[in-house]
């Protein structure tokens, strides 16, 4: 686990988190397990190793693990934390028997805040005004928002008492540096009680995660803490953190499996932007709601880091928020980061959700997006996105078309024993040989689109694909590991392509000419090099006779 940074601005601590490059054609990672595990040297540096099994892992694996002093971070994901030097020795082991995936240094999360104001309270939360929020009535618990972070402070004014307030672990404030998980989860759902703030959603469902349990963020309690939200059914999970990379593939696996079980994850880009904004994950991860900081101007306030990857933006400056009395005595201060725009962002999303709960999780993020405000410059930038939260705007928006299929960006995603527990539906099946659908693409969050199609025996499949922008069109052979696969596993695997540069129509046939049916796997993307970011499409699927 990388380095994981706290994506606020308050007390001398380590500036944050930021944005990524857009993802080519074969920048993703390949489904399969690694040979060998990577450098075991650099485990040595740090205290604990965290491990991820293959599906399927034998029983006795686990006794293994536990024997050498492990624990379960998220039996989901088949995810454990060893202590290191054990990790050294065992991980060879694993890797020689087929049952390991991943191993990694469980990295410490750093803070990353600073600017704090000593100032009391600020009179009134200019910030509600900007995002169009201060007229509206907020509605009563529902969708739930899970703050993924330090402890949160449950003897703190703002939280004694506070009804929908559950703690998903046990939770710790241990000096000055664990302030951090109280404040965001005041700027998600600080009450009306006549105290200090309130947040963008007084009354939401709050959940807390505590993933510095041991006095220290750490990359696998993130993992846990988002796994935990997942089991809660569909919501909000926010991360007021990040650092920088490689990417991290347990990470993404993570939020992934979280996407798919209808959990909308809302990240903070960070705060490097006189560093030059280097991509941080989770931020720059497909699939996540990605949060920008604005001033009281509506411009991009200084601090806040560029990226293509982000989504929208929200007040980040002068942010009122609650913190321990441990830190503070008055139990309240004001702060600047994108640590807080993120939490503005996940609670107004939970709000959305909870007033139109008829929508699902690809069209909350896309409502959130399209219905921003926006601001210079102008159209999608790095900077802001698609511009800075509008509530009003969010709540009487159109609800555009589902696109369910999502996440199946590739292989792993979409096929039986893959990294989800249900494989995706096919689109032809042995009942079913015709099949239409309309889907998107974001060269940035979404640029791959991977289904499984059946081709009887003896049968042709007829793909058509017809965008509204330059789409292209591939299909891959049964046994397909990656459609990322580049060389021999390219030429191996790769069955055909269409492909004509600035033709937004593709067409494409496979005959298997085999003596069994087979499940091929047909890939619609964008090439990194197209000047848009964005695209709609119709794909249809036809099984028919041979040519001869």
């Amino acid at each position: 686990m990388r380095t994981t940074i706290l994506c606020g601005l308050i007390a001398a601590l380590v500036l944050p988190a930021t944005a990524p490059a857009a993802p080519s054609k074969a920048a993703a990672r390949a489904a399969g397990p690694p040979l060998v595990p990577r450098d075991l040297r650099a485990l040595g540096r740090h205290a604990d190793a965290v491990l991820q099994l293959q599906r399927g892992a034998p029983r006795h694996v686990e006794g293994t693990l536990r024997a050498a002093g492990g624990e379960l971070v998220s039996a989901r994901l088949r995810v454990w934390r060893v202590p290191s030097r054990r990790a050294q020795a065992l991980a060879p082991r694993l890797a020689v028997s087929g049952v390991l995936r991943e191993v990694q240094p469980d990295r410490t999360l750093v803070a990353s805040d600073h600017l704090t104001r000593a100032d009391p309270l600020l009179p009134q939360q200019w910030w509600l005004s900007r995002i169009r929020a201060d007229a509206l009535e907020p509605p009563g618990p529902g969708k739930p928002v899970t703050v993924v972070d330090s402890g949160l402070d449950v003897s703190h004014p703002e939280f004694a008492g506070r009804p929908d307030t559950v703690v998903l672990n046990a939770q710790t404030v241990r000096g000055e540096d664990e302030f951090h998980g109280t404040s965001v989860s005041s700027v998600v759902g600080a009450p009306a009680n006549g105290l200090g703030t309130v947040g963008i959603y007084p009354g939401a469902a709050l959940r807390s995660w505590d993933a510095s349990g041991n006095g220290e963020l750490t990359g696998s309690e993130v993992i846990a803490g988002i796994s935990a939200a997942a089991t809660l059914g569909r919501g909000i999970v926010n991360l007021s953190l990040g650092g920088p990379g490689p990417r991290d593939p347990i990470e993404e696996e993570a939020v992934l499996d979280a996407f798919d079980r209808g959990v909308v994850v809302v990240a903070a880009v960070g705060n490097e932007r006189s560093q030059g904004s280097p991509p941080s994950f989770p931020a720059s991860l497909p699939h996540v709601l990605t949060v920008a900081s604005t001033d009281m101007s509506d411009r991009v306030s200084f601090f806040s880091s560029r990226s293509r990857g982000i989504d929208l933006a929200a007040p980040g400056e002068d942010i009122p928020i609650a913190v321990p009395i441990s830190v503070v005595p008055s139990g309240f201060t004001a702060a600047d980061g994108t640590s807080f725009s993120s939490p503005i962002v996940a609670g107004a999303a939970a709000w959305l959700w909870t007033a139109r709960p008829e929508l699902e999780k690809t069209q909350v993020l896309e409502v959130m997006r399209r219905s921003a405000r926006d601001i210079a410059p102008p159209g999608k930038d790095s900077d802001t996105g698609y511009g800075l939260l509008d509530l009003s705007a969010a709540l009487a928006a159109r609800a555009p078309a589902t696109d369910p299929s999502e996440p199946n960006d590739d292989v792993a995603q979409v096929r039986p024993g893959g990294i989800f527990r249900v494989a995706k539906p096919a689109l032809t099946t042995r009942s079913s040989g015709r099949r239409t659908l309309a889907a998107r693409l974001d060269v940035f969050e979404d640029p791959e689109d991977v289904y499984r199609a059946w081709v009887p025996a003896g049968r042709r499949l007829v793909a058509a694909v017809v965008g509204d922008r330059d789409v292209d069109l591939q299909i891959w052979r049964p046994g397909t590991v990656s459609v990322q696969a580049q060389g021999i596993g390219r030429r191996q695997f790769l069955l055909g392509e269409s492909a004509h540069r600035g033709s937004g129509r593709e067409n494409l046939e496979y005959t298997n000419r085999g003596r069994v049916g087979q499940f091929v796997y047909v890939d619609v993307y964008l090439r990194s090099s197209v000047s848009f970011s964005e695209a709609s499409y119709q794909l249809k699927l036809t099984t028919a006779t041979a040519r001869r």
